[in-house]
């Protein structure tokens, strides 16, 4: 069992190339890991022979994906909230994805648990 993860939240309703989103969660892992706890950072750099395990999720709104940073606030989660610089496909500061963690598994699940992984259309209820 994965005892601690990183999950990064991206917004499906961007429609953003493959190219861009993939951009935009490199920068929402790496800062979040970034502002983890180092012993979150060194569990999860450590877990099964260093394979990091990230999952990447989806909401279909920015008004979820702020409340989903809300949620990892509330629940001492480190977070990063990626805002676009606005030199391509979206205008500045437009919100493009949420890092969330390193953190423990449970905890992540609290926030994350009903969330789809990329690629499904809607949240499960």
């Amino acid at each position: 069992m994965i005892s601690h993860k990183q999950c990064i939240v991206v917004r499906n309703d961007l429609k953003l190339s493959c190219g861009k989103l993939c951009a935009q969660v490199a920068h929402a892992s790496l800062i979040a890991y970034l502002r983890a706890q180092s012993a979150y950072q060194d569990a999860w750099m450590s877990e099964s022979g260093g394979n990091m395990t990230k999952i990447i999720l989806v909401v279909e709104s920015e008004e979820r994906l702020l409340k989903v940073e809300k949620d990892a606030c509330a629940h001492g989660i480190s977070n990063f909230l990626v805002r676009d610089a606005g030199y391509t496909e979206v205008p500045p500061g437009t919100v493009t994805a949420l890092g969330l963690g390193p953190a423990e598994s449970k905890l992540m699940n609290k926030v994350t648990g009903k969330l789809c992984v990329y690629g499904c259309l809607q949240e499960r209820a």
